[in-house]
């Protein structure tokens, strides 16, 4: 049996949860085709909630975190994955339900994975389900229409992994890029993205929502949900579309019908979790293309996996600036 090194949650009788080193056969895997080397993971909002009480993702304990694993194959009885394939895998279960990147070993169903050809695990990892997600964003916004000669984009939430990565994918296809953080130190990283301006939360504080406000944008990446969300979508202009993935701010969304019946504004849910495999090859395949961030070695810090558990716990407040790559191989 082979000893495996991992991060493991542990829940207990009074709800409370630890993150600790431990040392594990590998019988604790959940069985699998394909068993991988881990050599980065990453750091996410909902790698936060797993080892929150109530957090609300995580099925059960033990559980090993880690939505996010790229590294090389090491043993495999699918045909599709050879030893030495270098993979990258995220969504579904893994790091909620089936252990996750937090370990030096990880074993997955190969229809869970994506063969990387064109990119790194370094890459990967970095891009990861955040930046997955963004891609995802900006290729609904193109897809339902909106060119950069419509105007500008709004990304709600810009210094995180999601908001980073679409400002800077939308920046260099062209588009015009309006960043909105609470984070006043941020300009500078935000315009070296390639915003074209940088503005505080909105709604502006004691600015109220209008069931119509005023045209301002042809589309928004949100992230942040709540009234943040209700503000964008009443500022949309005609036949404007929101890309919304996430609810950092809240899961209510404060609105009337009229920005969808006045001005034909569009609503699309975006979700990398539960997306089909081809589909996820696909845009992986993008990714490495035309969706590949120019910017990702700036938007991207290294932490070694020991450091994880102090990192998580910034996240839930927002302390965490663009994307955090977990250092897994060699790191415990």
């Amino acid at each position: 049996m082979v000893a495996v090194n991992a991060l493991v949650a542990h829940q207990d009788a009074e709800g409370s949860i630890t993150l600790k080193h431990e040392v594990v056969d590998e019988s604790f895997l959940p069985e699998g085709d394909v068993q991988i080397a881990v050599e980065y993971s990453g750091v996410n909002y909902k790698d936060a909630l797993a080892i929150s009480p109530k957090g609300g993702v995580a099925r059960s304990y033990p559980l090993i975190p880690g939505i996010d694993v790229a590294g090389t194959v090491t043993a495999s009885a699918s045909a599709d994955f050879a030893v030495g394939d270098k993979v990258v895998a995220h969504g579904y279960d893994i790091g909620t339900g089936r252990h996750g990147g937090y370990a030096d070993t990880a074993r997955y169903p190969a229809d869970y994975l994506v063969k990387l050809e064109a990119l790194t695990t370094a890459q990967a990892a970095a891009i990861g389900t955040a930046g997955f997600t963004a891609a995802m964003s900006v290729n609904a916004i193109r897809a339902n229409g909106v060119r950069p000669q419509d105007g500008a984009v709004l990304v709600t939430g810009a210094t995180g992994g999601v908001g980073s990565v679409s400002v800077d994918l939308l920046a260099s296809l062209g588009y015009e890029v309006i960043a909105s953080t609470g984070k006043t130190d941020a300009h500078d990283f935000l315009m070296r993205l390639g915003a074209t301006e940088v503005i505080g939360r909105l709604p502006e504080e004691g600015e109220k929502i209008r069931p119509l406000g005023k045209s301002r944008w042809a589309a928004v990446v949100d992230s942040v949900g709540g009234d943040t969300l209700a503000y964008a979508l009443s500022t949309l202009n005609y036949g404007g579309v929101a890309a919304i993935s996430g609810l950092a701010r809240s899961a209510d969304l404060p609105t009337t019908v009229m920005p969808f019946i006045l001005r034909g504004v569009t609503l699309v849910g975006i979700d990398s979790v539960m997306l089909r495999i081809d589909k996820r090859r696909e845009m992986w395949q993008s990714i490495a293309t035309d969706l590949m961030p120019r910017h990702l070695d700036d938007i991207t810090h290294d932490i070694s996996i020991l450091e994880a558990p102090d990192t998580l716990r910034t996240i839930i407040g927002g302390g965490v600036t663009g994307r955090t790559r977990v250092v897994v191989r060699d790191g415990f």
